[in-house]
C-alpha cells in the first residue's frame, strides 16, 4: 500500500479541489493536446499536442510542504518534438501530432523521455545549464576565431554562473520502421529496450540501436482484404520484462511472453468476454473495440477501456473481467447520431491511481469518472473553466436520462461532444491528477482539510 493514497478516507478520495485555475495551452487546432504523462516520480509532468510540442511542467518545490498547493506545476521546458514530414514514395502526408510519450526512470541529473508521432519516435534528453565557459584562447567573447599569431598567452577556461537555462536535445531518433500508425510506445522494466506499435505490428528496439528493431507481433494477412482486426494498444508489463500485452478492434487481449518464442504470434494467454447475443446490434463491434490497456503497478491485473466500459482483468482469468464499470452507458440510446457524427470512434484512455484502487477514466462534456474498486463507489466530475477558480472543490455532477430532471442534473440530450476528455493522468504516489479538456490542461488534487 502506498502511502499518502490507502490510508485516505472515501470522502476525500471524491473531493478533488482545482490546483492553480487552468493552464491554457493555446487556442488553435495545433494546441489540442494529444497525450498527458507524469514521471516515474511524479515531479514533472509533460504534455504533447497536434503541433508537435511537448511541454514539461515542474512541481514547485516549496509547494510540497503546503498540503493545500502541493499540486502546483508551473511550465519548465517547451520544445519542438516532431515536425509535418511529407513521404514522397506514398504521396502521404506525416502528421507531427505526438501521439504518446513515455518517461524514463531517473538515472543522472538529466531526464530522458520517449516521444512518438505517426511514424517516427524520438528519444529526448532534458538538461539544465546554469554554468557557461569562458576564456577560450582560440575564440574571443563574442565567439569569433581570434588570429593564433595574435596570441601570446594561454588561458585555462573557466565556468561561469549564468540564468538557468533548461535545454531539450535529441538523443536518438528511431525511424523508417512502421509502414502504418504508431498507436503506442512502452519502456520495458529492463530500461534496455522498448516495444512500439502499430495498427499491424509491434516492434522490439535497444534504445542504444536506431538502425534496426525486432519484429515481435505481426498479423498482417497475406490478403489484405482478409484483415478482421487491428492492434489498437499495446504495453509491457511492469515487472516482468519477457511479458507484454496488446489489444485488439475486436476487444479481445492478448498476453504473450518473449520466452516462448522470438516472433510472439502465437499468445501465451488470450482474454476475451463472450458476448451477450440479446445486446447485439448494429454498433457491437465498434463499441467492443479497445482504446486503451493498462497494466496495474502491481503486475496482476490488466485495465480495458472500450467505449461504454471499464474492465478490470485478473490475469489468471481468461475468459471474463473481474470487474466491469459502465463509464457512460447512457449514451447507449444515443449511437446511431455518435455514429453520425464519427464520436464513436473516440479513443479513450484510461489510468489506475497509485495502489490500483481507483480507475480514472473520460467522457463527453468534459466530464471525468472514478471508481474506487474497494468500496464500488463511483463519481463524474467536470473539468470546465467555470469551475477553475483555484482550490474550488469539484462537485458531483449527474446526467438525466429521461423522465423529470432535477436541478443538479443535466439531461443527455444536452451533453456537449465535442468538449470530451481523452486523455488523463494520475501521480504515481500522490492524489493529483491531470486532465487534458482540448487545449486545456486541468491538475486538480484531493481536498485537505
Amino acid at each position: 500500500m502506498i502511502p499518502g493514497i490507502g490510508n485516505l478516507t472515501q470522502d476525500t478520495l471524491w473531493c478533488f479541489s482545482q490546483v492553480k485555475g487552468t493552464i491554457d495551452i493555446g487556442v488553435t487546432e495545433a494546441d489540442i493536446i494529444s497525450t498527458v504523462e507524469f514521471n516515474h516520480t511524479g515531479e514533472l509532468l509533460a504534455t504533447g499536442d497536434k503541433g508537435g510540442r511537448v511541454v514539461i511542467f515542474q512541481r514547485e518545490q516549496e509547494s510540497k510542504n503546503q498540503l493545500h498547493r502541493r499540486g502546483e506545476y508551473n511550465v519548465y521546458s517547451t520544445f519542438q518534438s516532431h515536425e509535418p514530414e511529407f513521404d514522397y514514395l506514398k504521396s502521404l502526408e506525416i502528421e507531427e501530432k505526438i501521439n504518446k510519450i513515455r518517461w524514463l526512470p531517473q538515472q543522472n541529473a538529466a531526464y530522458f523521455l520517449l516521444s512518438t508521432n505517426d511514424k517516427t519516435v524520438k528519444l529526448w534528453k532534458v538538461s539544465e545549464r546554469d554554468k557557461r565557459p569562458e576564456g577560450y584562447n582560440l575564440k574571443d567573447e563574442d565567439g569569433r576565431l581570434r588570429d593564433p599569431a595574435t596570441i601570446t598567452t594561454l588561458r585555462v577556461p573557466v565556468l561561469r554562473p549564468m540564468d538557468l537555462m533548461v535545454e531539450a536535445t535529441p538523443r536518438r531518433v528511431f525511424a523508417n520502421a512502421h509502414t502504418y500508425h504508431i498507436n503506442s510506445i512502452s519502456v520495458n522494466s529492463d530500461y534496455e529496450t522498448y516495444m512500439s506499435a502499430d495498427d499491424l505490428r509491434i516492434n522490439l528496439w535497444n534504445f542504444e540501436i536506431t538502425n534496426q528493431s525486432f519484429n515481435i507481433v505481426d498479423i498482417k494477412p497475406a490478403n489484405m482484404e482478409e484483415l478482421t482486426e487491428v492492434i489498437t494498444a499495446a504495453e509491457f508489463h511492469p515487472l516482468h520484462c519477457n511479458t507484454f500485452v496488446y489489444s485488439s478492434s475486436k476487444g479481445t487481449i492478448r498476453l504473450c511472453d518473449m520466452r516462448a518464442s522470438a516472433l510472439c504470434d502465437r499468445h501465451t494467454k488470450f482474454f476475451e468476454e463472450p458476448e451477450d447475443p440479446s445486446n447485439r446490434s448494429f454498433f457491437s463491434e465498434i463499441i467492443s473495440s479497445i482504446s486503451d490497456v493498462k497494466f496495474s503497478h502491481s503486475g496482476r491485473y490488466i485495465m480495458t477501456r472500450d467505449y461504454l466500459t471499464v474492465k478490470v482483468w485478473d490475469l489468471n482469468m481468461e475468459n471474463r473481467p473481474i470487474e466491469t464499470y459502465q463509464v457512460h452507458d447512457y449514451l447507449r440510446s444515443k449511437l446511431c447520431s455518435l455514429y453520425e457524427n464519427d464520436c464513436i470512434f473516440d479513443k479513450f484512455e484510461c489510468v489506475w491511481n497509485g495502489s490500483d484502487s481507483v480507475i480514472m477514466t473520460g467522457s463527453y462534456n468534459n466530464f471525468f469518472r472514478m471508481f474506487d474498486r474497494n468500496t464500488k463507489r463511483d463519481v463524474t466530475l467536470e473539468a470546465s473553466r467555470e469551475n477553475s477558480k483555484p482550490r474550488a472543490i469539484l462537485k458531483p455532477r449527474k446526467v438525466c436520462v429521461g423522465g423529470k430532471r432535477r436541478k443538479d442534473e443535466i439531461s443527455v440530450d444536452s451533453l456537449d461532444f465535442s468538449k470530451k476528455i481523452l486523455h488523463t493522468a494520475w501521480h504515481p504516489s500522490e492524489n493529483i491528477i491531470a486532465v487534458a479538456a482540448t487545449n486545456n490542461l486541468y491538475i486538480f488534487q484531493d481536498k485537505v482539510n
